[in-house]
């Protein structure tokens, strides 16, 4: 004992060897069963090399402790003289408390160490199977087989096995366990093997011979008469032979998954078998064929790589790997290959905890499933042309894909070394407990355990963390680049001798991927990445990663052609290829914009000059109307013509259209930093602002440009342009007319023939200017809701505005001034026009029952007339069931009925006015929140036709590029085109239920 005030000696030198608390240290050594090697010189060195060295002083007392005398000294002895065998032992002990438990229950199984002396010694299935083989019920071979890993552990613990063998032996010894746990279940019930064949398929990282010390097993299950069929017992029913070899399956894994004191050895899954947990467990080989043939989905092939027969019948597993092998490469040429593949590249990382996310070390990003993900999807692709691929295992099939010419030589040693480390990381978290997990710990002694069995002895946690980032961000990284690199090495051609694609592969490479014209893409990658300029090495550098996030996209083709269109404008220019290499989000935001459809490519590539936008953290935000105006008049004033000057203004509006549809689509898609906006309301707001701000300004540039040509400073008369409809409500989409009433008033001594005359000239001339065509999309101007419609006056003045409304209105012409909102021009004007028709609009005492029925009936006949032929009214954002017109009109009704009252209710915008209707109680909170619902979603609809085709349309696409854009747009996966049409109709039906009720229904 140390004397009090000081430290023994003893205790010094245990803090000196590693442990954690040498005080209790000191005690297990005085441990009478510690006696006759406490004071061995060459104990604490032994101990101190552990991963945890007061676990494994724990676990030798306690195993020293659980010996009979003579089996203590001969055990003591063997430490103090064997230095191996002291190595392996007390690694196994300071790695693994569960095999410290199973020695102390078990004491004598620490011989299972003495047995592979040699180093270079590994056991194969026929070893493990001796081991085994005095196993004869379920406990007996759960305690053997800790018996057989004990001895797998210690090599890994002492360097002697790197993680591939420990990997291949654990396979190994779970060929061996599933073969004793069937002839287990056999010897139960021998009527049953008497009746049948089975052979059992190990699947995943058993059939990889790649196993992990605690991992679901993952197996099928073929079965046959017991004397095949045709043979001599072909009377043998097929239907019984079935069931009895899913009766001995079924005892098999039960053998394998119970769990008793010595817990269990490990869970058998057959869900990889044809139609998973609710298929039949055991099969027919013609069975699986069918199934395979006709059913199966892309993943089942890619799960289909690893089969290896291990257990039961040997012929009948033999044929079923030769069987289903051929449509395993034969995948890649299936119909839905390329939105398969898509599918399990974003699968990498789903349904992880967001609390885990950090230390999910299997499927997390730059985790293990990114590696085995990329080499299996590499092998589908390729290996149906090249046999040296068809490997179960990750490391072997990767260095075959480097060997080949699919892989760069760099990136896959860079990967291997990152898969390696990580999966040896894997092991060890899952030995110290003998738990399945895949996330590293938190805590600290357990991080510290982790790091020293890896070899980190410095500072053991800090080396881990920065060792596992590291390969991390290697696996991450080249994720990315095994698919798109070799296919720039394939066109660039810069390092003569080595190892490239072939012209066949690089394009299978391209069509798994999603590009429908692999041909054309190839030329792209070319001509971006060829020579030795710096504006190649930079694209070379920027390719591995655009490609990726094109073919992230509904159309890859259309992004890689816009970003060849873009580069080849501005390649020259400096700043270009720096924005996209330096500013992170640039050359993301510009991928997803150029892949997202029509729109907003054609936008930028009448001035490639706008990406800079991209790059620019507020770049996306939008401009307000004042700064617009601005911007626009200055323009103008500046310019030497009026058309002149509105083509400075319409480069403009084409400038910040830009701005909005990329602001839209990056907003929707997200990016890796950032994800989708979650409130649909708020991009349709943001769009709808946005648009009607910019076509304001617009206007009031042309208007000014067009006076200040024709009459200086002061037109004859004063102007107003008033936005009606959508333009009125800033409800404006990508594709929307400017719909506005004109309205003027003669300056004093100006004669009214006079001043209508340059109020139409005016207005000619501005329609003229908008819409002339030039590189800038066209501004149109739709006055056809003025009075009398296209028969009367393009321009009124406000005394005739007056005039008509006061002897001639009729309802629906004050239903459409609902949305009337001064837009430029004379200001004073603007108002004094809102007053005139605010009476029109919010009449007193609300609307009176003949004009209620006037509005149903004008809604009626709209619904049963205007819908196209042959359009499907459950599609049609804009007059189809729940659509947008079902929407607007009942919100209209209620401003009319009670605006007068309600002054909430006084606003051109619909979505103001039925938050303002439901804090009235007009209508209930659900109510209000399904209208809300369909008005938002088909109004995103729209933005989203026209974003994706180029043009407006008021239903979905129907080419199939077109459509899986749209479902992109609005928020859905690949391959989810149906779930967003059938949600598009579940929420508009809802929303045609409500509009029955309160429109169409008793008054409100």
């Amino acid at each position: 004992m140390a004397l009090p005030g000081r430290r023994s000696s003893t205790f010094t030198r245990l803090l000196r060897h590693g442990f954690t608390d040498p005080s209790a240290a000191e005690r297990l050594l005085d441990a009478p069963a510690m006696s006759l090697v406490r004071s061995d010189p060459m104990l604490l060195d032994a101990l101190g090399a552990a991963a945890d060295p007061d676990l494994a002083l724990r676990g030798l007392v306690r195993l020293a402790e659980a010996q009979r005398p003579d089996e203590l000294r001969v055990l003591l002895d063997t430490v103090v003289a064997a230095k191996p065998l002291r190595d392996r032992l007390l690694g196994v002990l300071g790695a693994s408390e569960a095999l410290g438990d199973h020695l102390a229950r078990h004491p004598g199984d620490w011989h299972a160490l003495v047995t592979y002396e040699l180093a270079d010694l590994h056991p194969g299935v026929e070893e493990f199977e001796r081991g085994l083989a005095e196993a004869t019920d379920p406990v007996s071979l759960r305690v053997a087989y800790r018996r057989c890993l004990l001895a797998i552990a210690a090599r890994d613990v002492c360097g002697t096995a790197d993680f591939a063998q420990t990997a291949a032996e654990l396979a190994d010894l779970a060929t061996a366990t599933l073969r004793a746990a069937l002839a287990i279940a056999k010897a139960a019930a021998p009527e049953d093997a008497a009746l049948c064949r089975l052979a059992v398929i190990a699947m995943g990282k058993c059939g990889g011979h790649e196993l992990n010390y605690v991992s679901d097993v993952d197996v099928i299950f073929v079965g046959e008469p017991a004397d095949g069929v045709g043979g001599a017992g072909e009377g043998i029913d097929e239907g019984k032979a079935i069931q009895a070899a899913t009766r001995l399956a079924s005892h098999m894994m039960r053998i394998c998954s119970e769990s008793n004191i010595e817990g269990s050895i490990w869970p058998v899954d057959a869900n990889l078998r044809p139609e998973g947990r609710n298929g039949p467990l055991v099969r027919t080989l013609s069975s699986h064929l069918a199934y395979y043939q006709r059913w199966a989905k892309t993943w089942e092939f890619q799960a289909l790589l690893k089969a290896r027969a291990v257990a039961g019948d040997p012929m009948l597993g033999a044929q079923y790997i030769e069987a289903v092998s051929p449509l395993v490469w034969q995948a890649s040429e299936r119909e839905h290959f390329v939105s398969d593949v898509q599918k399990m590249r974003r699968r990498v990382v789903d349904n992880i905890p967001p609390g885990q996310v950090d230390r999910e070390l299997k499927l997390g990003p730059g985790g293990l499933r990114d590696v085995e993900f990329a080499v299996q999807l590499l092998q589908l692709v390729h290996g149906r042309s090249d046999a040296s691929l068809h490997s179960g295992s990750t490391l072997e099939a990767l260095a075959a894909l480097a060997a080949g010419g699919y892989v760069g030589r760099a990136d896959a040693a860079q990967l291997d070394e990152a898969y390696r480390f990580l999966r040896a990381m894997e092991h060890r978290i899952q030995l110290y407990r003998l738990r399945r997990t895949h996330l590293v710990p938190e805590d600290e002694a357990d991080l510290r355990r982790l790091g020293r069995s890896l070899g980190l002895r410095g500072d053991p946690v800090a080396e881990l963390n920065r060792t596992w980032r590291r390969h991390a961000s290697v696996v991450r990284r080249l994720h990315e680049k095994l698919f798109y690199r070799p296919l720039l090495d394939a066109v660039a051609q810069l390092a003569p001798g080595e190892i490239r694609l072939s012209p066949r592969a690089a394009r299978q490479r391209l069509e798994a991927l999603g590009y429908a014209d692999p041909a054309a893409a190839l030329r792209h990658l070319e001509a971006l990445s060829s020579g030795v300029s710096r504006k190649a090495a930079i694209q070379r550098t920027l390719l591995p990663v655009l490609l990726g996030w094109f073919a992230d996209s509904a159309d890859p083709d259309a992004g890689l052609l816009g970003f060849r269109k873009v580069s080849d404008a501005l390649g020259k220019t400096p700043w270009y290829l720096r924005l996209l290499r330096d500013e992170g989000a640039a050359a993301e935001n510009l991928a997803r914009v150029l892949s997202a459809g029509r729109l907003a490519p054609d936008l930028l590539l009448r001035a490639p000059e706008a990406v800079a936008i991209l790059g620019d953290p507020q770049g996306l935000a939008p401009r307000g109307r004042e700064p617009l105006e601005q911007e626009v008049l200055a323009a103008v004033g500046r310019a030497e013509t009026a058309e002149g000057a509105v083509a400075t203004a319409r480069g403009m509006r084409r400038r910040e259209l830009f701005r909005t549809t990329a602001a839209d689509i990056i907003g929707s898609y997200g990016t890796e930093d950032s994800p989708a906006e979650e409130d649909p309301g708020a991009l349709v707001d943001r769009v709808g602002n946005a648009v009607t701000d910019l076509n304001a300004a617009t206007l009031a540039g042309a208007l000014r440009a067009v006076v200040g040509e024709r009459w200086g400073d002061i037109l004859p008369t004063r102007f107003a342009v008033i936005g009606m409809g959508r333009f009125g409500g800033h409800e404006l989409g990508y594709g929307s007319d400017a719909d506005v009433l004109f309205v003027h008033e003669p300056r004093e001594g100006v004669s009214e023939q006079e001043a209508a005359r340059a109020a139409n000239e005016v207005i000619a001339e501005m329609r003229r200017l908008l819409q002339v065509p030039t590189s800038d999309p066209p501004l149109l101007i739709d006055a056809d809701l003025r009075p009398e419609g296209k028969s009367g006056p393009m321009v009124r003045t406000l005394a005739s505005y007056a005039a008509y409304y006061r002897r001639w209105s009729l309802v629906w012409e004050s239903q459409a001034l609902l949305r009337a909102e001064p837009m430029a021009g004379n200001a004073e004007l603007g108002r004094r026009f809102i007053e005139l028709v605010d009476p029109l609009r919010y009449p007193a005492e609300g609307l009176g029952e003949d004009a209620v029925r006037e509005i149903r009936r004008l809604k009626a006949r709209m619904e049963t007339e205007r819908l196209p032929r042959g359009a499907d009214p459950t599609l049609h954002t804009k007059l189809g069931r729940g659509g947008l017109s079902d929407v607007e009109w009942t919100v209209q009704l209620l401003q009319m009925r009670h605006g007068w009252a309600e002054p909430g209710l006084r606003t051109t915008r619909t979505r103001e006015a039925l938050a303002a209707a439901r804090a009235a109680e007009l209508i209930s909170t659900e109510d209000a929140q399904i209208l809300d619902e369909a008005w938002v979603l088909a109004t995103r609809v729209r933005n989203g036709v026209m974003l994706v085709r180029g043009r407006p349309g008021d239903t979905f696409p129907s080419d199939g590029r077109e459509l899986g854009a749209m479902g992109r747009y609005l928020g859905y996966g690949p391959g989810r085109v149906g779930a967003m049409l059938d949600d598009y109709r579940r929420t508009t039906r809802r929303a045609r239920a409500v509009v029955e009720e309160l429109f169409y229904g008793a008054a409100t």
